[in-house]
Order: structure tokens, then C-alpha cells, then sequence
């Protein structure tokens, strides 16, 4: 992938163009295609108008050198700071450009002035239905280089949380790549400092709790722990490595992580009720949708609050009822109150619901009608990326470390901090489960038992 082989544009020269399908509707006109890192390719696109993402997918992988084996990969995506969306074989381009507007109204609730000023660009980057384990059997350097390069950012940018024995060796990886993994560890430490430790690790881990505001010196002895740290996992990366095994040792790290390869949709979920006036409000969420299930991220905190694969949930979408109200998508899945076995549902609010339901929906039914064995491959790296293996009965100790060890992990679910609806089905009836409420705010009660009763009005309104 060499610059003339493939005519790259200059991030800084081309940033005031990110409009990458121009209104023009001359027979020939320009296009530019973002690759992730602001990168760009350009090509010359005769009937701009009407040409579909199938036709621009075989012009952008013939100056990238992809082959038709891995161009499964990758696919089209129309990118702004408001809204993702990507974009099907059939989709023209410069359409759906013209219609942006109108989405950001249906899909957002941005104010007015930002979707007047709101530009898309067209990107080429991962495709959501690529499974992992073709990932894994890439063998092209140039395509390995491509999802390392998105894997990373969204490392760096907090879009993936991680703890911190994988964001430490990813950061041990990105060095080796970036600087060849034989340097000793001055040189190494002198090189990190020059390209600056945010470049290798998430920021939030590198200015620590206070951000910004935390103090300089509390940050500097922060950093010196974070290098000495990153020298030491990059002392045990193999000197003889080449950088297609170094790209594939990343992406697999990354694929421990079950959002890995997700689109990321906006939302809100019930803040549990609070205080003794029970004040409750919402929180933004993250919802991500891979093929093997959804998660649901707190991203100010920067851990998951809810993990279910396919097989673990139910959800329907609805819409608004009155105006005012909002589309919920409804996440139902198995759990727990008291001792008692129930079902709980999920509200997840978002304009965004109609998109997660249709393509939770069709992540489904790929999953439903694939090859047998891929199913079982992707079953598997979920199951491996989500549960905790099993423990040889060595000891007592052991077992509780790794239990208390997984509990701290933000990759684990957090139930008991969601606000859901409980509810059980005796076959006859479904009754919801409610606490019963002090008969005091100012004595000291025991803790709430459950009873059941029966719902006369709808859940929704629970």
C-alpha cells in the first residue's frame, strides 16, 4: 500500500472537504473514501449520481490491493459526529448524502443548528457481519494493517473498555509496531515520551481519575508507573516477529473483548430511583450490536452494565404512543430477585431503536441460516470472551480470587446497578414483582421483601 500505488490525500489539506460525495452532478467528479485515521482515497467516479456501494467498493480495493477473498471485511459507512449508519450493496452514496438531514432528524436528537452544520463522510472500515474467525485467517498484511488501525482507535477512543492486562499489552503491541520490537529500554522509553503515552494507551488511563484536573505531579508519577509498566510487557514480545503477526497477536487480543467489531448506537436507560423522594432520571448509554449479541455500556464510567448474547435475550421495539414519548428498544432476559427466578426487562430509549431492532434482528436470522461450523466458531470466541473458564479445584483461595477478579472486570455485566421491570410467568398469568414499600421514610425498616401482583395496566408503563 504504497503512496503510488494508492494516491492519498493530506489529512490537514482535505479536512474542510469531508464531504466525500459532492453535490455536483457532472458525469466525472471526485470522490473521497476515509479510511480510519483521516487517511483518505481518492478516486474518479464517473455518474457519481447513481453509482451504488458495490460499484465504489470495486473501484476503493484495486489502489488498497484487496483481494476478493477479503473484501468481506470491509464495507461503507456514512460517518458525522451525530449519526453512523452503514450502508448496504444496493445503497447509493450521494443520496442518502443529500438526505442527511432528514436522518439526523429522525435518528437524533440533535438541535437544529448542530444538523445544520452536521457533514457526513464516507468511511471504509470494518464491516459489523464479518465474523472473527475469518479475521483471524486474513493473511494479506495491507488488510491486517486496516483492522489494526480501526481496532486501535476505538481502544484509544474508550469505544472498547478493557482491563488492565489487555489494555497494557495492546500497548505493548502498538509499540512494537509502531517502533519494531528490539529496542532496549532507553530508546524505548525516549520514543514513547516523543509520540506521547495517549498514543498507546486510553487517555482516561494515562491522566488517571481527575482527567485533566488532577494534578502534574500526581500525573507525572502516573505516567512513570504507566512506562515502566509498558516496557516491561514489551520486554516479552518476541524481537523476531514481522508485523502481520504482530497486527494478527492485537486483533486477537482485542477479540477477548465481547463487543469487539460492534456498531455503536445512542441512548438512555432509568437511573434506579434514589434518595427518599425515589428521584430517579436517566443515564446515556452506549448500546453495541455485534453477530453475537448486545451490550450495553456506561461510557462516562467506562465499563459494561449489560451483556447478553443471542441466545440469552428477547427484545422487541416500540414506537411512540403519544407525541413526546420516546422509541424503546426492550431488552428481556433471565434473572433473579430474593431467590426468585424472573424475567427482567431493559428500557433503552433512542431514536436509534428502529436501527438496533432491525439489525439485531438480521444479526439473527445470519446467525440462523450460516455454516454450521462458523456458527460454532463464533459461539465459541463468545463463550471464551464472556464466561470465565472453568477452575481445576485446586483451592479455595484460587477459585475466590478469580471470582472476585472477574466481579472487578468491566466486562461484567452490572445488573444490580440497572433499573428493570421483574416480572414472573406461572403459566397462567404474568404477575410483577414489586417492593414493598416502608410504611416509613424515617424508621429503620429491614431490607425490602418481594410479593407478586397482578398487573392490570401495561409493563411498558412500569
Amino acid at each position: 500500500m504504497d503512496g503510488d500505488e494508492c494516491e492519498f490525500s493530506d489529512p490537514e489539506l482535505s479536512r474542510s472537504h469531508r464531504g466525500s460525495v459532492a453535490s455536483s452532478v457532472s458525469r466525472t467528479q471526485d470522490v473521497l473514501v476515509y479510511l480510519v485515521g483521516d487517511s483518505a482515497v481518492h478516486l474518479c467516479v464517473e455518474g457519481v449520481v447513481s453509482v451504488c456501494v458495490q460499484e465504489l467498493g470495486r473501484l476503493v480495493r484495486q489502489p488498497l490491493n484487496i483481494t476478493d477473498c477479503d473484501q468481506d471485511a470491509f464495507a461503507f459507512w456514512l460517518c458525522s459526529p451525530l449519526l453512523e449508519l452503514q450502508l448496504k450493496p444496493k445503497h447509493q452514496p450521494y443520496k442518502l448524502c443529500r438526505q442527511w438531514q432528514d436522518l439526523l432528524y429522525r435518528f437524533t436528537d440533535a438541535s437544529t443548528e448542530d444538523i445544520s452544520v452536521d457533514e457526513p463522510c464516507l468511511q471504509y472500515k470494518r464491516n459489523v457481519f464479518y465474523p472473527k474467525a475469518k479475521e483471524l485467517q486474513v493473511e494479506d498484511e495491507g488488510v491486517l494493517k486496516l483492522l489494526y488501525e480501526e481496532a486501535r482507535l476505538n481502544i484509544l477512543e474508550n469505544r472498547y473498555p478493557c482491563d488492565p492486562e489487555h489494555w497494557i499489552r495492546l500497548g505493548a503491541l502498538s509499540c512494537a509496531i509502531e517502533f519494531g520490537s528490539g529496542l532496549d529500554d532507553y530508546k524505548l522509553i525516549v520514543a514513547v515520551r516523543e509520540k506521547k503515552l495517549t498514543s498507546f494507551l486510553p487517555a482516561h488511563v494515562v491522566l488517571g481519575p481527575g482527567g485533566f484536573f488532577s494534578s502534574l505531579r500526581a500525573r507525572g508519577s502516573r505516567q512513570g508507573e504507566l512506562e515502566q509498566r509498558l516496557l516491561k510487557e514489551y520486554r516479552t514480545l518476541s524481537s523476531t516477529q514481522g508485523s502481520a503477526a504482530l497486527f494478527r497477536q492485537y486483533l486477537s487480543t482485542c477479540h477477548k473483548l465481547p463487543y469487539y467489531g460492534c456498531a455503536f448506537f445512542a441512548g438512555e436507560i432509568d437511573k434506579p430511583a434514589q434518595g427518599i423522594l425515589h428521584r430517579g432520571g436517566r443515564k446515556s448509554v452506549s448500546v453495541g450490536i455485534s453477530l453475537e449479541g448486545v451490550y450495553v455500556m456506561d461510557m462516562k464510567e467506562k465499563h459494561v452494565l449489560l451483556g447478553l448474547r443471542f441466545s440469552e435475550l428477547s427484545w422487541d421495539h416500540s414506537y411512540p404512543e403519544t407525541e413526546g414519548d420516546s422509541h424503546i428498544l426492550w431488552l428481556e432476559f433471565d434473572g433473579e430477585e430474593d431467590g426468585t427466578p424472573v424475567n427482567k426487562l431493559l428500557k433503552i430509549y433512542s431514536k436509534q431503536a428502529e436501527l438496533m431492532n432491525g439489525l439485531i434482528e438480521f444479526c439473527v436470522e445470519l446467525r440462523s441460516v450460516g455454516n454450521a461450523a462458523v456458527a460454532a466458531d463464533m459461539d465459541g470466541d463468545a463463550t471464551a470472551s464472556q464466561e470465565p473458564a472453568e477452575h481445576t479445584p485446586s483451592s479455595q483461595t484460587q477459585e475466590r480470587r478469580s471470582r472476585l477478579r472477574r466481579q472487578s472486570s468491566v466486562m461484567c455485566s452490572r445488573i444490580h446497578t440497572l433499573n428493570t421491570i421483574s416480572y414472573v410467568d406461572d403459566g397462567k398469568e404474568i404477575k410483577r414483582l414489586k417492593p414493598k414499600r416502608a410504611t416509613s421514610f424515617f424508621t429503620r425498616q429491614a431490607p425490602p421483601t418481594y410479593s407478586t401482583v397482578q398487573v392490570t395496566d401495561s409493563l411498558e408503563q412500569g
